[in-house]
């Protein structure tokens, strides 16, 4: 893919690395970078390097290689299952297991397991990078999340998500005491304007998000909570805890950098998942129980 640019006046005198990520924002500016080290980047028909400034009327060439998708294996990966059938399986996914393949985790996650599980018997709707999945859930958080078989089942679960009828619980422990037993936080969730990595409460780009919430325990510094949520948009919980000040225990990208207790990410944890049978009409509850080191913690918690 081959992209053009014609540098306006008082654009003269922006790196290009910042000239061109500004233009693109789907492409991160060190993957610009390498492609003006792979003299991919073309001003006025020569290779540049990437502290180069713009100047009035350059004319840029980029060329983009064609993204190829790696073949993904089936790996004998031990998967805790909480239920399954012809249609559907529910997986307790463990801290640290990435749910499907993108750059840097080929190999290890949670669709590497399934494919050696189901072989054949996933359904293809999101392509072969995501075989089965038809919603995520964080690196670091836990607990159950639902696969797919079959296409049929994925159109229906995809339908549940999209309607909101999926019942969805998250358990939590959150900086700061709650001013209120429950509450609820609508405010719309979208890229953040600069760090492009994160998310943010965005008023102008963001789409509408709601998370319930409730206290179930109370602690000195930190506060136990039950999370329902409404929507599911990326990293919703952290992003709307944090933006009433009371972000989630672990988690260094929306809340302090320190913690003062040795964790893996945010202290987060997927415990109840309803569904409508996609075969059988019925509704059915599924749930995982906290892990170790969220159980050792809450411990810790009521001792001090």
């Amino acid at each position: 893919m081959n992209q053009e640019y014609d540098v306006q006046a008082q654009e003269a005198g922006i790196r290009i690395d910042r000239y061109l990520s500004d233009r693109n924002q789907e492409i991160s500016r060190s993957y610009l970078q390498k492609l003006l080290k792979d003299e991919s980047v073309l001003v006025n028909g020569k290779p540049v390097k990437s502290n180069y400034k713009v100047s009035a009327s350059d004319k840029i060439q980029v060329s983009i290689p064609e993204a190829v998708e790696p073949e993904i294996e089936p790996e004998e990966i031990d998967l805790d299952i909480i239920y399954e059938d012809r249609d559907i399986v529910l997986i307790n996914k463990p801290k640290g297991m990435v749910v499907h393949p993108a750059a840097g985790h080929y190999s290890g996650t949670l669709v590497n397991a399934l494919m050696a599980h189901c072989r054949d018997d996933l359904s293809g709707i999101n392509g072969v990078m995501r075989p089965g999945i038809v919603h995520r859930i964080d690196m670091d958080t836990t607990g159950v999340l639902i696969v797919c078989k079959n296409d049929s089942s994925h159109n229906s679960i995809a339908k549940q998500l999209k309607d909101h009828s999926i019942t969805r619980k998250y358990y939590a422990i959150v900086h700061g005491s709650l001013k209120e037993e429950a509450g609820t936080i609508h405010a719309p969730i979208g890229r953040h304007p600069i760090d492009r990595k994160k998310m943010s409460v965005n008023e102008k780009n963001g789409r509408d998000a709601i998370t319930h919430y409730r206290v179930l325990e109370r602690f000195r510094q930190f506060t136990f909570v039950e999370c329902q949520l409404e929507t599911g948009r990326t990293h919703q919980i952290r992003v709307h805890m944090a933006s009433i000040g009371h972000p989630l225990l672990g988690d260094s990208v929306y809340g302090p950098s320190k913690c003062p207790y040795r964790l893996t990410g945010q202290t987060l944890h997927a415990g109840v998942l309803g569904i409508v049978h996609p075969a059988t009409g019925e509704y059915m509850e599924f749930h995982a129980p906290l892990p170790d080191y969220f159980e050792d913690l809450l411990r810790k918690l009521r001792a001090t």
